[in-house]
């Protein structure tokens, strides 16, 4: 996931975190798919509203997206908003 996101978007910063552990027992979870939080900073959000930021991310991560990824939490921003 972090070298999909880094090759695709040049983040600034970029903190992923599992929370699989928190919906144990939960359909996507049974499926050996993952609930993931990912907070990123990058240049390439720009002039973007949030849902066309969400889709970059998507994109970035493809296939794992079907494969991998059971939900994905999102906090994309530019750096003059992460200060």
């Amino acid at each position: 996931m972090r070298a999909l996101l880094e090759a695709a978007l040049a983040p600034v910063r970029l903190d992923i975190v599992d929370d699989s552990h928190r919906h144990a027992g939960h359909a996507g979870s049974r499926g050996g798919q993952g609930h993931f939080s990912v907070a990123i900073v990058s240049a390439a959000f720009e002039g973007k509203f949030p849902a066309a930021r969400h889709r970059l991310v998507y994109a970035a991560l493809g296939d794992l997206l079907q494969t991998d990824i059971h939900a994905l939490s999102i906090q994309a921003q530019t750096p003059d908003e992460a200060g």
